[in-house]
């Protein structure tokens, strides 16, 4: 007996759109690990409010302490 599953519209579209990625992609290798996160970095969207939480928790950040000599020498 076979079980037939049934997919969702949504569902189909999600895997066909997978399938089209991994068609237009190609096989990369690295050499590092490092090179792989550059790479997915740069690939890969950050979602907007992601982007916006972060520069706000920047912003929050005090500024750096002034090195010892520039305060001997003002």
């Amino acid at each position: 007996m076979k079980r037939q599953i049934k997919v969702s519209s949504q569902e189909q579209q999600v895997q066909q759109h997978a399938g089209e990625q991994t068609q237009h992609e190609t096989a990369r290798e690295f050499a590092t690990v490092e090179e792989m996160l550059r790479h997915d970095a740069l690939h890969t969207p950050i979602p907007p409010a992601i982007a916006h939480r972060l520069q706000e928790s920047i912003g929050q950040l005090p500024a750096p302490p002034r090195s010892w000599w520039r305060r001997l020498f003002e």
